[in-house]
């Protein structure tokens, strides 16, 4: 049954009237929703086809909280910045990360705009089905899907080498004891347990998530500013600005020749991936209050705080990094840490006592925090997907508990970033985390194509679309073609070898080196299409009106 509201009052469009207030229910009364009994959220919400069935418990900082403890820079900067050392160099962080963070920074502001207009859990999909149709919907909302699956499952894979390294401080005997010493089954061990810890807090009340995020906030605020402190007041070596803003390195195996057109843009990782995940407001919408303005703030505030914050700590790594031999070497017995990992920086800087330790677990408890954060983005993303039809099994997706969380969303998200990172279990040969750069990959790629779709058909709509409180104007239009051209380029160049040991054709490949991001995202596309064409675009329409 459609309902029409007028002045407070719903009339069915079979005639039958009731008043908003006073007059009994008649028998049918189920599917009418009467809008002078809503606040202005629940309105909102209903003139976007939803009634409202989570628990609209966050608040506005609450919603930037999420957003800015899934960017984290408690976690990208350390579990990528052996990306961004070895490929690239100083330059690719110096230079690399304020550039690439103000084109990404222009992508949430073209999104703010989204949000504004249509704050939903679909978010990202839900845009594009409103402005594109159902087969922008679909193919957006999958995308988005396997980018917040592999997010949480690169996040929830990244700890746990920091985990396995402040274990080992306190228990030299655990290296070789857990697991039988067998490194790559210890951190998939601790992984499981990591998505275990992230499942338990996420099924419980949103009151308990919102408290996580906001706590998470100012341990990333306090414990950024303490490791920012302890590397720049108590070292005594540092490197100068010349060497921070000049220094290239080139440890990724392929010639120099090809730094700036090849190597380099492969350091962007750093940033693209440590800036990504902002679209949580976006999810958290039905759970937000004034979400039509707090999920549009969140977005592009927890952008751009982080990028400063992320830039300031990333330079005082820099500044530490005096003992580059020992940072780029790479000796199972002597420095199994190194290959340009963070945590060989910093053991070079301070050796391993008591404020290497503090940093650890500052950065161990950050990333953490963050991996919580990713799952809720995720859960939420796949219970409103779930909710229009899109998902197989779509109907237990979209089953909410009673304390108003979609549980088995959060379950079946966990399981999936589990499986997605199965090939960590086999080694590289280069000693590299092959397998955890390549879901990285799959992260970045799928998520931020997934943000492009909706900004091209924003773009595309033109005057025709009718934006919320939080708008652009005529901006859109020069933010929206660079937001478009910035996501097409790096989505070519993250699916790009690693390393030459993993390219089609070089007599050293092997397929543990292979970055697998365009096996799982193009083999995704291609059969999101065979499966759109052969069954799809007969039953998915789009958003389904539950009110």
């Amino acid at each position: 049954m459609q309902i029409a509201f007028l002045s407070g009052e719903a009339r069915s469009t079979n005639s039958s009237y009731i008043k908003a207030r006073g007059n009994p229910r008649p028998a049918n009364w189920k599917g009418y929703y009467c809008m002078s009994t809503l606040n202005e959220d629940e309105r909102r919400l209903a003139e976007l086809g939803y009634k409202q069935e989570l628990t609209r418990s966050w608040s506005a900082f609450s919603n930037f909280a999420i957003s800015f403890s899934i960017i984290s820079i408690l976690a990208g900067c350390f579990t990528t910045f052996a990306q961004a050392w070895n490929n690239g160099g100083p330059v690719a962080i110096s230079i690399g990360w304020p550039l690439i963070s103000l084109f990404i920074l222009i992508i949430g502001f073209c999104m703010s705009e989204l949000a504004s207009a249509y704050p939903t859990s679909g978010g990202i999909y839900w845009w594009a089905a409103k402005l594109g149709g159902a087969k922008a919907g679909f193919f957006t909302g999958w995308l988005n899907l396997i980018g917040l699956v592999s997010v949480t499952a690169s996040v929830g894979y990244g700890v746990t080498g920091f985990i396995n390294s402040l274990i080992g401080l306190y228990s030299p005997s655990y290296a070789s004891n857990f697991m039988g010493g067998d490194y790559i089954k210890q951190q998939f061990a601790l992984f499981l347990i990591v998505l275990l810890f992230a499942t338990i807090v996420n099924i419980y009340s949103s009151k308990l998530l919102a408290a996580f995020n906001n706590i998470s906030v100012w341990w990333h605020v306090f414990g950024a500013a303490a490791i920012i402190g302890i590397l720049l007041f108590t070292t005594d070596k540092h490197q100068s600005l010349n060497w921070m803003f000049t220094t290239q390195n080139n440890n990724s195996g392929f010639s120099n020749g090809t730094y700036w057109y090849l190597v380099l843009p492969l350091g962007f990782l750093l940033t693209q991936y440590t800036i990504t995940g902002f679209d949580a407001s976006a999810h958290l919408s039905e759970e937000t209050h004034d979400a039509h303005m707090s999920a549009a703030k969140g977005i592009w505030k927890s952008i751009f705080y982080s990028a400063i914050g992320g830039y300031i700590l990333l330079m005082s790594f820099l500044f530490v990094a005096t003992n580059t031999d020992f940072i780029n070497s790479f000796d199972p017995e002597v420095n199994p840490y190194g290959g340009g990992s963070i945590i060989a920086l910093l053991a070079s800087a301070l050796g391993t006592g008591v404020k290497f330790k503090l940093i650890m677990l500052i950065t161990t408890v950050g990333q953490i925090f963050c991996v919580t954060a990713c799952l809720t983005s995720c859960s939420r993303m796949m219970y409103a997907f779930s909710r229009d039809g899109a998902v197989p099994g779509g109907n237990l997706w979209k089953k909410v508990n009673a304390h108003g969380v979609p549980l088995n969303a959060v379950i079946a998200s966990a399981i999936g970033g589990a499986v997605l990172t199965l090939p960590a279990l086999w080694k590289s040969p280069t000693g590299a985390p092959t397998a955890f750069y390549a879901v990285v990959s799959v992260c970045v790629i799928s998520l931020y194509l997934a943000f492009l779709i909706p900004i091209y058909l924003r773009l595309k709509a033109g005057d025709s679309f009718k934006p919320g409180q939080w708008t652009l104007g005529s901006k859109y239009k020069w933010m929206g073609t660079l937001a478009v051209a910035e996501i097409f380029i790096i989505s070519i160049y993250f699916i790009l070898p690693f390393a030459p040991a993993g390219t089609p054709g070089n007599k050293d490949f092997t397929w543990t080196a292979v970055n697998y991001a365009p096996i799982v995202t193009g083999g995704a596309l291609i059969i999101l299409w065979i499966w759109w064409q052969a069954s799809a675009k007969k039953w998915f329409t789009g958003p389904k009106r539950t009110i």
